[in-house]
This record gives structure tokens, sequence and C-alpha cells, in this order.
């Protein structure tokens, strides 16, 4: 490894961070797909067109993102309170919020402004219409993934900045994660209901994530209502390793918990038609 084994550590718990994250739009390109009543032979092209749109989009959110933590080191403390208050509304109301599909902004203009028909014309983004050429549903489907997704990066883009600031690590991480989950969408298929306490263990990753960007905000504070805008040097440092083994540890026993939990309704079903 050229860089050496630090910016390994980084990069990996970085992908796992994202990928962990990323998890939630899963259950969103779910309906999404059940929305727009994408049929299945098409959904392998609209999922991968979409995540590329998704990471175009990202790619200029980290852009920003690394822009500002280079001129605005204060900008540590917004991301990390930012982060917990996203963790405590995680833990409060669940995911049915989070994992709730509402057509912003983006979808409803091209809805509007194309004169999209109705129909799918095989996997094509344009078909013929009165002798006029015209998107076909399926852009809407791209537009609806890769800004719904733009949305979600909200907390995990601040997140892995909490990890690494080094953005070819950054844009790696994420293009490992999103094009991961092309496959898991496809593989996990009913496992992603079984998982009921993910948005528990994502909130404990990014409350523990929300903490350590304080920490590492007070480490180069230069607000002058804070220690007279000097560095706070006491203030403990949170090393790679022990991110990699707090959130991989957090997510196993999370994946082992839903598990478990999911088993004993079926469980309990199976006794109750035994019995009668």
């Amino acid at each position: 490894m050229a860089w050496g084994g630090e910016y390994a550590g980084q990069f990996y718990v970085g992908w796992l961070t994202e990928y962990s994250l990323s998890m939630d739009n899963l259950f969103v390109f779910v309906v999404i797909m059940s929305r727009f009543a994408v049929p299945r032979s098409f959904q392998p092209r609209a999922l991968g067109i979409g995540i590329v749109l998704a990471l175009l989009l990202r790619g200029a959110f980290i852009a920003t993102g690394a822009l500002l933590v280079q001129r605005f080191t204060w900008i540590f403390y917004v991301f990390g309170v930012f982060l917990l208050w996203t963790a405590w509304k995680l833990v409060r109301h669940g995911e049915d919020d989070e994992n709730d599909f509402r057509e912003n902004i983006a979808v409803r203009a091209s809805r509007r402004l194309m004169r999209i028909p109705t129909y799918y014309d095989g996997a094509r983004l344009t078909t013929r219409v009165g002798g006029r050429r015209r998107f076909t549903p399926l852009l809407v489907v791209l537009v609806a993934i890769g800004t719904t997704d733009l949305i979600f990066a909200l907390d995990s883009i601040p997140a892995i900045f909490g990890l690494t600031q080094e953005p070819y690590l950054i844009v790696t991480a994420n293009v490992f994660a999103l094009m991961g989950l092309r496959q898991m969408y496809f593989l996990l298929g009913g496992l992603l209901d079984r998982l009921t306490y993910l948005s528990v263990g994502l909130s404990v990753v990014l409350g523990f994530i929300g903490v350590k960007l304080v920490l590492e905000a007070l480490h180069t504070n230069s607000l002058p209502f804070i220690n007279g805008g000097e560095p706070i040097p006491w203030a403990p440092e949170v090393p790679i390793w022990v991110s990699l083994c707090v959130i991989a540890a957090t997510l196993l026993v999370t994946a082992a918990v839903s598990i478990v939990a999911s088993r004993r309704p079926a469980r309990r079903a199976e006794s109750a038609f035994l019995d009668a």
C-alpha cells in the first residue's frame, strides 16, 4: 500500500460507514420501484443508472464539503451537532419517516415539464408519442433514485468527514458503497424487513461519529467564544481503529439482535398452529 495502514483503515471504516448508512436507501429504492410500477426486468438498468446519477450528485456534495472543511475548521461543530440530532431523531421516530418516499421537487418538475407518458417502452428512456420524441417514466424513476439518495447523503457525507478528510478516500468509499447496493438490492430481498433494529444501530453509529467530529473541532478550535479561540489539546482523540471496532461491533450486534427478534413471531405462529 502506497499510503500505509492508516489510510487503509480510514478507507475501510469510511466504506463500512457509508455502506451501513446507505442501507436505508434500499428500503426507499424498493418503494420507488413499487410506486412507479417498474417491471422486474427493467429494474437492474433503472437501479444501475440511478446509482450512477446519485454518485455524480454526491461528488458535487463531497467537493463542497471538502472545500468547507479546508477553509472553515469550525464546520466540524456543525457536522457533529447535525449528526447527533439525526441520531436522536432516528431513535425517537424509528425508520417510518426515513423510509417513506415522497416525490421531491425534482421528480414533480420532471413529471410536469417533460409531459411524460404513463407507460414504459421496454427499458428505453425515450419513446415516440404522436410522432414526437418523449421521455418514458423510467427517467422519472432515475431522477427519484438519484435525488432521494442525495437527501439521504445529508447525514452520510458529514459522517465520513468525521473519519477521514482525504477527498480521494471519501469518493472511493462512496463509489464502492453505492455500487454494492445494486447487488444487495437483488440479493437481500425480504431480509431487509427483518432488520427491525437497523435504525437503532445507525443512530449509535451517527451519534458516535457526531461526538468524534465535535472532539475533532475542539482540537482545531478557532471560534472566539470557545476557549478564547484557542485549540483545546486535552480533548481526547479517537483513533481510527477504535472507530472501526465501534462501528463494526454496533452493526454486528444490530444485525444479530434483529434476526433473533424476527424469528420469535414465526416460532410463536408455528407453535400456535401445532397446538391447534
